[in-house]
């Protein structure tokens, strides 16, 4: 069923109520995809690909046409939005009948009904970029304007994937950090219960943690909490 065309108002307007800490990534990639398709003039099918290191991917697409181009060009090694995710310019595609940069590619897009595109490079983070492609049915599907549009629109999104990564990473750490304070916690009562049982000092009972952990192949962490769990499990001494 087809959607209801926005303006670029209001369509610029709905991606900044999107909250970075209720939406994960792959919503907010969505919401790019779909927002634009439904803005910008011209736009058939859009979607959005993520460039990490040498691995390209269509992490959002509003339709199986945009990903099959998408993927036509990652199999291939070329094609407009690989370019434009390593350069982070804007190309355009005015008619796929017509293009000697990728003609094979071209041919492709053109065979499958898609007369012209647009690939705007996403800026992302050092080890993530990316591309927002927009594709149209027609040839010369997109004026100056739509281009302007979608330029903006690119830009708007590229703050809003950063801010998505940044808070995702914020939060990948809190949990690193809780891991590691839980570990902490757990590898000091089993150095108590050795101090207690042995008569020796903390040094010397982190040092016997460390042998066990290395006689048996398992990390410290593991080692204290199964002597935290033993202890645990021992009858109260009477």
């Amino acid at each position: 069923m087809a959607q209801t065309p926005l303006s670029p108002q209001d369509a610029l307007a709905e991606l900044g109520r999107i909250r970075l800490d209720e939406a994960g990534v792959d919503e907010v990639l969505r919401s790019v995809a779909g927002l634009a398709r439904r803005s910008i003039p011209g736009a058939a099918e859009v979607s959005v690909t993520l460039l990490r290191g040498t691995t390209a991917e269509s992490v959002a697409t509003t339709g199986q046409l945009a990903l099959e181009l998408d993927e036509f060009q990652y199999e291939q090694g070329r094609g407009p939005c690989l370019d434009a995710s390593v350069s982070g310019d804007a190309i355009s595609v005015p008619d796929t009948a017509d293009e000697d940069r990728w003609p094979v590619w071209a041919g492709r897009a053109r065979d499958a009904g898609v007369g012209s595109s647009l690939s705007i490079g996403l800026p992302i983070q050092e080890a993530v970029v990316g591309t927002l492609n927009v594709y149209g049915l027609a040839t010369r599907a997109f004026d100056p304007d739509a281009q302007e549009l979608a330029k903006t629109f690119a830009a708007y999104a590229a703050v809003a994937l950063s801010n998505a990564h940044l808070y995702e990473n914020a939060a990948t750490l809190a949990e690193q950090m809780r891991a590691a304070m839980e570990s902490r916690a757990v590898i000091e009562q089993a150095k108590g219960i050795i101090m207690g049982e042995r008569r020796c000092s903390a040094d010397e009972a982190f040092a016997i943690l460390s042998k066990l952990s290395q006689d048996t192949n398992r990390k410290v962490r593991d080692v204290a909490a199964a002597l935290v769990t033993r202890a645990e499990g021992r009858p109260a001494e009477r």
